[in-house]
């Protein structure tokens, strides 16, 4: 099954119509997160901010918040797609949808991961934050952060467009 990843805006549509199994929300402080009834008790709301490094007054992604979004990526069976979004569909549900591929394919190439990632998308740009904080958590020894490095910043980038288009990036990859 695929990893859907989109901007809040379409992500109640797009969960409806792809009867996603589980919801990963993943949005600032005080933005509401979006009701997807199909999916109430497989929905994982994190409240965290799109920033890389810690800034005075914001909410970066920690270690805890990292193991929470592994052990639920976790019990996802991929017999249904999860949807993945933030706000944009730029960067914080991109970076996830690099660590829910990485944390289900454990034997796979980050750099095959990446370059998927980057084919689906052009604009992806994931979060290097939670990209090393996952890298380090699933003992990747920093490949996944390389990898993520070797296909670049994301084109056009946010604000010039504001809102990615949806795409999906499959969960699973052969050896």
């Amino acid at each position: 099954m695929t990893i859907i990843v989109c901007p809040l805006s379409r992500a109640p549509h797009i969960a409806r119509l792809n009867k996603v199994s589980h919801v990963v929300s993943l949005l600032d402080p005080d933005t509401p997160f979006p009701i997807i009834k199909e999916v109430a008790d497989r929905h994982l709301r994190l409240e965290v901010h799109d920033i890389e490094e810690d800034e005075e007054g914001m909410d970066p992604l920690c270690a805890t918040r990292t193991k929470h979004i592994l052990d639920f990526v976790g019990l996802w069976d991929r017999s249904q797609p999860i949807l993945i979004h933030c706000y944009a569909g730029i960067s914080r549900s991109t970076a996830t949808a690099f660590i829910t591929a990485c944390a289900h394919n454990p034997d796979i190439d980050e750099r095959a991961i990446a370059k998927a990632l980057r084919d689906v998308s052009p604009t992806a740009t994931p979060n290097r934050r939670f990209v090393a904080l996952a890298d380090a958590a699933l003992a990747r020894k920093g490949r996944m952060s390389a990898a993520i490095e070797a296909i670049g910043r994301g084109y056009p980038r946010w604000p010039d467009i504001r809102e990615a288009e949806p795409f999906t990036l499959p969960s699973r990859f052969a050896a």
